[in-house]
């Protein structure tokens, strides 16, 4: 759920706080998950793989629909870190980083404009206690659990020229910008763009979201 460079950040044992208000900052420094290239067919024949299974299970429909086969094919649980194009196509599960790095490559390819999303949920107790133990038994860092609300991420698709629709590949669907304040519910984002001239606000629903800053979202 991190890229290369943020690897010692994340094995770091960050002390687990008791119930408060949620915290982006958390996460503030964090870079948004992307999959390393072995610089060789290894990891090129895998990512044209995956670009070629996208295109067959699309199979002409909308350019703009959500890759779907992506979760069929991979169960959200921990993976390890950094992960490289050739390894994730051999794994049967996958954390919420690799399922939007794969969803970002789809729709790329496609021609389709997208973006890395970050986003703070609101869970339980129980539920973020009973995941620590399932990455504590392989292993893996549970950076992204911080009391009762965890770190996931997502894929922004930039629609029109300022309006955002935001794909949870963990989840295998659109995630609605109507929010409440129940079980699972965002309580902020972040929308990371590069892009030299691009907005720097967009229409995500009823709310107006900043680039490259941490969002809190109305209920």
């Amino acid at each position: 759920m991190y890229s290369a460079e943020a690897k010692s950040l994340a094995n770091e044992q960050v002390p687990e706080p008791a119930k408060q208000r949620p915290r982006s900052d958390r996460w503030e420094t964090f870079p948004p998950s992307w999959l390393s290239h072995h610089g060789g067919a290894c990891c090129e024949l895998a990512r044209e793989w995956v670009i070629a299974m996208d295109f067959a299970q699309l199979g002409g429909a909308d350019r703009a629909s959500g890759p779907r086969w992506l979760r069929q094919k991979y169960k959200w649980g921990p993976s390890p870190w950094p992960m490289h194009w050739c390894e994730v196509v051999k794994r049967d599960t996958i954390d919420c980083g690799a399922h939007s790095a794969l969803a970002h490559a789809a729709f790329t390819a496609r021609g389709l404009t997208a973006l890395p999303v970050q986003l703070v949920q609101s869970y339980s107790l129980d539920a973020a206690d009973q995941w620590r133990g399932s990455w504590q038994a392989e292993g893996v860092s549970c950076h992204w659990l911080d009391g009762d609300h965890i770190y996931h991420e997502a894929t922004g698709l930039l629609t029109g020229t300022d309006e955002l629709r935001i794909w949870d590949g963990s989840a295998g669907s659109w995630v609605n910008p109507r929010q409440g304040s129940g079980y699972g519910s965002l309580v902020a984002l972040r929308v990371f763009s590069d892009g030299e001239g691009g907005p720097l606000e967009l229409g995500w629903g009823e709310q107006r979201v900043q680039v490259n800053s941490w969002n809190q979202l109305r209920r």
